[in-house]
């Protein structure tokens, strides 16, 4: 401080000195009753002098009302030089606080009031220096401890470059080393201060602050990620004008600091950015070798969630682009004279980037896919999303140029879709859109058909389908069966099993269709095959909604009305797709899904194919082929024959392949084989077998002509260990009994009863009533034979065991026999008088038995 103590020893200037006016020495002589204050030993003498000292600088009787500012400022200036500052500064390193704060708001008056604040420079800047720098202020605190000192001395500071300007040059160091450690300060007011400070000291000297700028950068960049986000705003709006009246080498080292702002969760901060950005592409001196670095940044904000930073990031890049396109007219006039309009297939022709922005991009396109391609890979989710965005904007902008940078494109594309993301994904499929817009399909699908060959996946499928929607419709048109023949393909087609990998599969058709429309006529076959192998696949997955809007579409595209109408066109060329490879088939082939997908979807062209089908049938329910085939196959067949008049018999022809179905295929899978597997096809063939029968296209001649063939093995399959095919046995007997017509074979005939009897016992009350109401239809039938006592015996066993289950515990089964007995009571009434009463009293209940020899009383007389 003894520097800043010399000037007090000398003695004030008298008023009769020479220079000195009035006014000046009638101040000198006011402010010296007023100084030994100031140097008082107690803490009180002290404060109570600088009060004195502050309400004499502010009173009115320093200026009076009707003077001149000017000569007022001018008689201040000498006082407060050579009297008020040397003493007052000493007071900044005052042992009391109170005394420090009175020191720093009269420092400010005085400069305010005096004529030449620059004059104080060269003693106010050092001994500010001495309160706000520390030689580590990473480590040591500041000399000042009381933070809101800090803030009024850097307040001060401020005010100081404020009114020097330009004659501030001289002690730029001295600043610059107060702000280094004044940024840093662990108050955020003092940051926030010091950051405006610095803006301001850049631009009070533009011409000298380029070779202190640098110094600023590391404290600025180091409180770029401050707690506080005013700090944050405050240290990028600092740092923008810092570099641009500065060095322009600094660039560097603002922007990956600026570029993890933009990911800030705070607007204001990514405002900040945008608008810092975009000055820096309007004004920075060295803007042209930086603008590879700085078009991402401004470009990014595009995408903003604030719709109004958006908007702001789009009016500066038209900016840009205008300026830019301004100062170099000469070089785009033939562009500029010759504007073509923009392409009819632009996404936004209405919103098209000025020729200067797409310029500024193309030129610079090459320079930015780079990092592009870096962090669209990154494992920051946000760095991602952002990178897949900003290549969306780039490609709009870089129109038709895209395709010199095709490969590598498509190579990011590809990983990027990839990405778990679902926002990276989205904005990689935009871009893929753009690529496709802009860039002629016979080039990328030079590129793209080959990836795919070689390695199939959901994200190069993803790729091929936003291509493909984005590309015109007129330069798709030669290429649609090209495409859909190589998605039709076994090695694409059934690339995966994976549900994704449908899924884009599907988008790759959905795109075809959409786009080409009436022009996919030519290509619908392998259309339709790809979208039978995704049905086949990947419909229980969920899937099958969306390929049956898929499969209208096709269907209007083609004309017709329905799928099924789709179907009907193109059955036969499906089956025989299939039928090439049918003998190989086991449960886990495709080409089986394939099939049971078109016999449920085709409809009543199934009868029209039915010389193509059977024999595919015939081939795969043979008794040597895989089980899973044949359960798979019998059970697809079953649901088919249900609606025989609506599929397999829409044409009435049928019949004319009953003998197969019968002999070829039914019979030799009812045969009686050991094992579950065996039991389990059988009991497919005989749903299947009841499927036919009672589907209403068999008239009962041809049902009588199967009885004979295919009653002995319906009769085995009574002994199953499984319900559903007892169940069902006992329903095809029935049936075949009501069908019966004309002269029997006794011999076989009689033993049909004996086996429905034993179902009687059946473990399910379902079989036992099912059985039962075939023994009602064969007593039935036994009436209509003219040779009845043939069957005497026969029908008395019968009785007899009838009357047991007359007493059976379940009611349902009690009324059931009763009304066959009833039914049969016709055939020999007195017999089964006679064996009802014996076995009245044998009964817990004789309630059934009475209401059956009532019916037999009321019976009329045998004639």
């Amino acid at each position: 401080m003894a520097a800043l103590v010399a000037p007090e020893a000398a003695a004030p200037r008298g008023p009769t000195e020479a220079g000195e006016t009035t006014e000046e020495a009638e101040l000198s002589r006011s402010l010296s009753r007023l100084l030994p204050g100031l140097e008082a030993d107690s803490k009180m003498g002290r404060r109570r002098a600088l009060e004195a000292l502050q309400r004499a600088l502010e009173a009115a009787q320093f200026q009076a009302p009707d003077a001149d500012p000017d000569a007022a400022a001018a008689a201040f200036q000498g006082p407060w030089v050579h009297l008020l500052l040397p003493r007052l500064l000493r007071r900044l390193a005052d042992p009391a606080e109170g005394c420090r704060t009175l020191a720093v708001h009269l420092l400010g008056l005085g400069l305010r009031r005096a004529a030449r604040p620059r004059d104080a420079l060269p003693r106010l800047l050092p001994a500010l220096v001495a309160r706000l720098a520390s030689p580590e202020p990473a480590r040591r605190p500041p000399p000042e401890a009381c933070e809101e000192l800090r803030l009024a001395l850097v307040q001060l500071l401020g005010l100081a470059v404020r009114l020097a300007g330009a004659a501030f040059a001289p002690h730029l160091d001295d600043a610059v080393r107060a702000l280094r450690c004044t940024l840093l300060d662990p108050f955020a007011a003092v940051r926030r201060e010091s950051c405006e400070c610095a803006a301001g000291l850049a631009r009070a000297t533009p011409d000298h602050f380029h070779m202190q700028s640098e110094s600023l950068i590391g404290p600025l960049m180091q409180s770029i990620s401050h707690q506080h986000w005013k700090v944050r705003v405050a240290v990028i709006e600092a740092t923008g004008t810092v570099v641009q009246l500065g060095s322009g080498k600094s660039v560097d080292d603002v922007l990956p600091h600026f570029a993890q702002r933009l990911f800030d969760h705070v607007p204001q901060v990514r405002q900040a950015v945008t608008r810092v950005v975009g000055g820096w592409l309007l004004s920075l001196r060295d803007r042209y070798s930086f603008f590879h670095k700085l078009i991402p940044l401004l470009l990014s904000s595009f995408h903003d969630e604030i719709p109004e930073i958006a908007c702001e990031a789009t009016s500066l890049w038209e900016r840009v682009g205008l300026q830019w396109q301004t100062e170099n007219e000469e070089d785009l006039k033939d562009k500029l004279d010759f504007a073509s309009p923009p392409p009819a297939h632009h996404p936004s022709p209405g919103s098209r980037p000025g020729l200067g922005c797409r310029e500024l991009v193309f030129r610079n396109l090459s320079k930015i896919l780079p990092a592009i391609w870096h962090d669209i890979a990154d494992w920051v989710v946000g760095t991602r999303v952002k990178s897949a965005q900003l290549l969306a904007v780039l490609l709009l902008h870089a129109e038709d140029h895209i395709t010199q940078h095709l490969e590598p494109v498509l190579r990011a594309l590809l990983r990027a879709c990839a990405d778990e993301e679902a926002a990276v994904v989205y904005s990689c499929e935009r871009s893929a859109e753009l690529v496709g817009t802009f860039v002629s399909p016979e080039v990328f699908l030079k590129l793209m058909l080959p990836t795919l060959r070689k390695s199939p996946s959901p994200p190069g499928l993803l790729v091929l389908a936003s291509l493909i929607r984005g590309c015109p419709r007129e330069a798709l048109l030669p290429h649609v069966r090209v495409v859909a023949v190589e998605l039709a393909q076994d090695h694409i087609c059934r690339g995966s099993e994976n549900r994704l990998y449908g899924e884009r599969l599907l988008q790759c058709v959905q795109a075809v269709v959409s786009v080409g429309q009436e022009d996919c006529r030519g290509a619908s076959e392998p259309l339709l095959e790809v979208l039978v192998t995704i049905l086949a696949l990947w419909g229980p997955t969920g899937l099958g909604n969306k390929v049956q809007e898929t499969l209208a579409e096709l269907a209007a595209v083609e004309g017709v009305d329905s799928s099924q109408d789709l179907f009907r066109a193109h059955v036969s060329s499906l089956l025989e797709w299939l039928a090439a490879s049918h003998q190989d088939w086991t449960g886990h082939s495709v080409e089986l899904l394939q099939l049971v997908v078109v016999l449920t979807h085709s409809g009543p062209a199934l009868g029209e194919a039915l010389p193509q089908l059977v024999p595919i049938l015939r081939s795969c329910l043979q008794p040597a082929r895989d089980p899973a085939m044949r359960l798979k196959l019998f059970s697809t067949l079953t649901g088919v024959l249900l609606k025989a008049p609506e599929t397999v018999d829409s044409q009435g022809q049928l019949r004319g392949y009953l003998d197969t179905l019968v002999q070829d295929i039914l019979v030799p899978n009812l045969q009686w084989h050991a094992g579950r597997t065996a039991a389990a096809i059988r009991t497919a063939a005989v749903s299947c077998l009841w499927a036919l029968v009672s589907s209403g296209v068999l008239s009962d001649g041809q049902i009588q002509d199967m009885q004979e063939t295919l009653m002995p093995q319906i009769l085995t399959t009574l002994e199953e260990d499984s319900q559903m095919t007892r169940l069902i046995s006992c329903r095809i007997i029935n049936l075949f009994l009501k069908t019966s017509n004309g002269v029997i074979d006794a011999d076989k005939f009689i033993k049909i009863y004996p086996e429905l009897l034993k179902r009687l016992d059946d473990i399910s009350n379902d079989v036992r009533l099912a059985a039962t109401s075939a023994l009602v239809t064969w007593l039935q039938r036994v009436q209509r034979e003219a040779s009845k006592c043939c069957y005497e015996s026969s029908i008395r066993h019968l009785y007899r065991e009838l009357l047991v289950y007359l007493d059976d515990p379940e009611r349902t089964v009690q009324d059931a026999v009763l009304e066959a007995l009833k039914a049969g009571s016709v055939l020999f009434p007195d017999l089964l008088v006679k064996e009802t009463e014996a076995a009245l009293h044998k009964h817990r209940s004789p309630t059934h038995c009475e209401q059956l020899l009532q019916h037999l009383q009321a019976l009329p007389p045998a004639q």
